[in-house]
């Protein structure tokens, strides 16, 4: 198994883990001042949740996109693993920003 397909098996997890955070204090703010711009960045996350929900599906449970992941050359394996790791530091960093 890929070291890099690894990698972006525990971004998507991590992302997945950060989202709900989020989904968790933004639903609060919501519920309590019904503010639209929170309305937005919980509709957001929810979209990343899916999108995010989908690729660690494909990553662990879908052989075919298992095998397609390995037989990519390695700026494809490299690209699709930065992205995810890319995610992972900007939500880290929301995370951050909003939990303060």
């Amino acid at each position: 198994m890929s070291v890099l397909l690894e990698i972006a098996r525990a971004a998507a997890a991590a992302n997945i883990l950060l989202l709900l955070s989020l989904v968790y204090v933004w639903g609060g703010n919501y519920r309590r001042h019904g503010a639209s711009h929170t309305l937005g960045l919980l509709v957001f996350s929810g979209f990343l949740l899916v999108q995010n929900a989908l690729w660690l599906y494909l990553y662990l449970l879908n052989p075919q996109f298992i095998r397609w992941f390995g037989r990519g050359d390695l700026d494809f394996q490299l690209s699709i693993t930065f992205l995810c790791g890319l995610q992972t530091l900007a939500l880290v960093f929301l995370v951050r920003v909003t939990w303060r």
